[in-house]
């Protein structure tokens, strides 16, 4: 460490990523592109829905349409670039383009917390203060909101990626990871690395902890009005309004906890690995199926979209000539 200006500075690392699977890389490819593909096309079709439709021109859809919006551009940093490598072989990336990568994914990671925040809050009026929620959630707030959470995240990680501008890297240059994690990256400068972890440090806690509070303490509200419902009916209605964006909660936090919380320990590291790549793909795949299976008012603007697409009539159309 203390003679890292003797050494001569690497330009680009290895995402080791599949590399051990070498026999699997084909078929890695096709299951990722599909992944990708479904991933890109469920979000863009929501977005699509609630632009189009009226009845989904309310905050929480507002919100959903943020979200949607960033896990297509969440999973674009990272997928394309990883299937490119399985199809090639080819598992290099340059330092530059390495912590360009990092910065637009952490960004989004952060932008996400902050909406799924933003989301909570409003369940959070809808249910435990219905008779205020229209004068408080307005579309000026609603925007104010959504502007905030996008610029909160991409502070974040600007602030970051100018620390890890200033590390030079001149040791191993393979990253153990499907794509350039903030930690990872660290270990392999050969320069003073304190600052950039205090850095690290102090900008998860305060650009990552405020939403996670604000998300924990809305739902804590809610699960406490509608435990005070007296009707059984009244609780599944009030629960249904809520429950699909409490699973996506759960989901994103609690990967992206067993992940960071993991101990970094060789024998867990494949595991890790594989949680990793759960939260980077799997979470933004499943999200529109749970908003759409689980949400009427999605599931209703499906089919009227597709009925004025035709295709209800087309179809009949080709039944009938069928019969004939």
């Amino acid at each position: 460490m203390a003679d890292w200006r003797n050494q001569i500075a690497i330009t680009e690392f290895f995402l080791l990523g599949f590399g051990e699977l070498p026999d699997l890389q084909i078929l890695l490819f096709l299951i990722f592109l599909v992944i990708y593909m479904a991933t890109v096309t469920g979000n863009t079709l929501i977005v699509v829905l609630i632009v189009a439709d009226q009845h989904l021109h309310t905050p929480m859809y507002f919100f959903l349409g943020n979200l949607s919006c960033l896990e297509t551009c969440y999973t674009t940093t990272i997928l394309p670039r990883m299937l490119a490598s399985l199809l090639t072989g080819d598992r290099t990336i340059s330092v530059s383009g390495c912590i360009t990568q990092l910065y637009f994914f952490g960004s989004l990671a952060g932008t996400e917390c902050c909406l799924l925040a933003a989301m909570s809050y409003d369940r959070y009026l809808a249910i435990c203060k219905p008779l205020h929620y229209s004068t408080l959630m307005n579309t000026r707030f609603c925007l104010h909101l959504a502007a905030v959470s996008w610029l909160n995240g991409f502070l974040a990680l600007t602030i970051l990626v100018l620390f890890l501008s200033q590390l030079i890297f001149c040791g191993p240059n393979e990253i153990d990871y499907f794509y350039c994690d903030p930690l990872p990256l660290i270990e392999l400068s050969c320069s003073d690395t304190h600052q950039v972890i205090l850095a690290d440090f102090i900008l998860s806690f305060v650009f990552t902890l405020p939403p996670f509070l604000l998300t924990l303490t809305s739902y804590m509200c809610i699960i406490a009005t509608i435990l005070r419902i007296p009707s059984t009916t009244g609780r599944q209605k009030a629960f249904s309004t809520c429950s699909s964006h409490l699973i996506v909660v759960t989901i994103f936090y609690g990967t992206i906890m067993i992940v960071y919380l993991l101990p970094k320990r060789d024998t867990l590291r494949d595991l890790n690995k594989v949680l990793s790549l759960c939260y980077m793909v799997l979470t933004p795949l499943v999200n529109p199926l749970i908003y759409s299976l689980r949400n009427r008012e999605v599931k209703e603007a499906l089919s009227k979209a597709v009925s004025k697409c035709g295709f209800h009539r087309n179809v009949q159309i080709h039944l009938d000539n069928n019969i004939a």
